[in-house]
């Protein structure tokens, strides 16, 4: 039991305002597959009836044409945010015809690579960047991987804790420094205790063989299409999803904002000779933006990243160094196949109360130990976590993990306590309270529902993800069309980022190889 979280989470229940933890925003980037009606991945180019994938807010690509990806603004209240993504998915099902939205992590009927269509953005110089960046991960680390889709939760907690929090524990920094760094120890300590995300809403324990190719595996047959772990809650963040030797050297330091920085800058200027072998510009083509280890700072796969709003065309880390974290991302979160959208209120507000537990729980610096102790956790928990024997090893020993998770828990229904303090309601605790009894009954968890069901119905994964894409397509169907003020919002931003995307192709004065040199010589690189 860690004594600091505790009263910490007592002066501020005692000590600070009312509204103290009330009005964090939220922000939700969904990322779905486009495909047929057979299931197979759609190949046709990104509609043009949802706008620019460059420049429209709400509706962009990832990886591939067929890789949608739906983003909604920050919100104070969870039901906004949910709101706006409902309308988002709305706006979208009446515009891909037939196609249905994939709507579990894992991707299933998969050729080969070179069926994958990377995602493309125009004839801008900003446009060919990000495809000719896409095409290197794709080189480095195949295509398939790339096409794993999940939800990335946004979260800052409210502006008026800052100085509340400051006071209460004293600190002599100044406002934006004591922010940057306690938002440093959040991102530590999700690395620590990110093991529980993927018990409570991992959703992936199962997938198609087809994504294995003909790739060995130690995972059980479900049936002869089907892979899957017993006790498995993401595979898609086990080390059959994203992962790849060469990141796996890396470590980018998390003890503070500047070696934070440094590191990635560090990675973005160092040659791998692994990717050198691709080449860079082969036969007049890019093939990768450079053969560093990192092509970019977003390349680099993590579970939480601390993030500030970009200006237009600066660099993430640019924008760290110029005024500090001001929120972070959280990329752990599989799709929930049982909720149209792929996550609900409650996971929305768990996860706030476990963040703000986060930064209230003790965060020291991150040594050789920790991060063994991570790396084992978060891997073991993704392929056997609702194994009831199951143990997380915490400073080296071995503990269970509905142990150490329900002391976890104890601490954020607390804190949750707080929150609806701000506006004199019980839903933050309801939604721990829910989390809660998933601890004490593997069974009733996301991914264990998800294998439940395969059973009952008597199919594997793909025809369990196919009926599931077939049902949430028909429930937003049966929904009272987008009309008005709020289908103009979506259908002004459309057309509006069609215009935008046009004048920044117009407005090049460079060529790309210069562009790129410009770029990078901007990066800077390490001692």
């Amino acid at each position: 039991m860690n004594r600091l979280v505790k009263q910490r989470i007592e002066r501020l229940a005692s000590k600070g305002p009312k509204n103290v933890l009330a009005g964090g925003l939220k922000g939700i980037e969904k990322e779905s597959l486009r495909v047929l009606p057979d299931g197979k991945l759609s190949d046709s180019p990104h509609p043009e009836r949802l706008g620019s994938a460059m420049t429209n807010q709400f509706i962009t690509t990832d990886f591939s044409e067929s890789l949608l990806e739906f983003v909604t603004p920050a919100q104070a209240n969870t039901w906004e945010a949910l709101r706006v993504l409902c309308e988002i998915h709305q706006f979208t099902y009446e515009r891909i015809g037939d196609e249905l939205l994939w709507v579990t992590s894992m991707p299933c009927v998969m050729a080969d690579d070179a069926s994958i269509p990377l995602a493309r953005y125009g004839s801008s110089n900003v446009g060919r960047m990000k495809t000719v960046y896409r095409n290197g991960l794709g080189l480095r680390y195949g295509r398939k991987m790339q096409t794993i889709a999940g939800v990335h939760f946004n979260y800052s907690l409210p502006a008026h804790f800052w100085p509340a929090y400051l006071e209460l524990e004293k600190s002599s920094l100044g406002l934006d420094e004591f922010r940057s760094d306690a938002y440093m120890g959040l991102v530590r300590n999700f690395r620590r205790f990110g093991w529980l995300v993927l018990y409570l809403f991992g959703a992936s324990p199962a997938l198609c063989k087809s994504f294995m190719g003909d790739a060995e595996t130690d995972m059980q047959e479900f049936n002869e299409n089907t892979h899957f772990e017993p006790f498995g809650t993401s595979l898609r963040m086990s080390d059959l999803g994203y992962s790849n030797s060469t990141q796996a050297r890396l470590r980018i330091s998390l003890d503070s904002l500047d070696e934070y920085v440094n590191d990635l800058s560090c990675a973005i200027c160092t040659k791998e000779p692994e990717y050198e072998k691709i080449g860079i510009k082969v036969d007049g083509k890019y093939l990768q933006l450079s053969a560093n280890q990192l092509q970019i700072e977003n390349e680099y796969y993590s579970p939480v990243r601390p993030k500030r709003v970009a200006k237009s065309g600066e660099r993430p880390t640019a924008a760290l160094t110029r005024g500090g974290v001001e929120y972070v991302e959280i990329r752990s979160l599989d799709l929930n196949v049982f909720d149209p959208v792929g996550i609900n209120q409650n996971a929305m507000r768990f996860m706030e109360a476990f963040l703000v537990y986060c930064v209230l729980h003790d965060s020291p610096p991150l040594d050789e130990q920790c991060w063994r102790d991570i790396a084992n956790n978060h891997g073991a928990t993704a392929r056997y976590g609702r194994d009831p024997e199951f143990k997380l090893l915490r400073d080296g020993k071995e503990v269970l993990l509905q142990d150490w998770a329900g002391e976890i828990i104890d601490d954020v229904r607390e804190i949750a306590e707080i929150i609806d303090r701000g506006d004199d309601s019980n839903t933050y605790v309801q939604a721990v309270d829910a989390q809660s009894e998933l601890v004490g009954n593997p069974d009733a968890t996301p991914s264990a529902r998800v294998l439940d069901e395969m059973r009952q119905a008597g199919t594997g994964f793909f025809h369990f993800a196919m009926s599931c894409a077939k049902s949430h397509k028909e429930y937003f169907s049966a929904l009272a069309g987008l009309e008005g003020e709020r289908l103009k919002v979506y259908s002004d931003e459309a057309t509006k980022s069609l215009e935008t995307q046009r004048q920044i192709e117009q407005s090049d004065e460079i060529d790309f190889d210069e562009y790129l040199k410009q770029y990078y010589s901007e990066q800077g690189c390490c001692d």
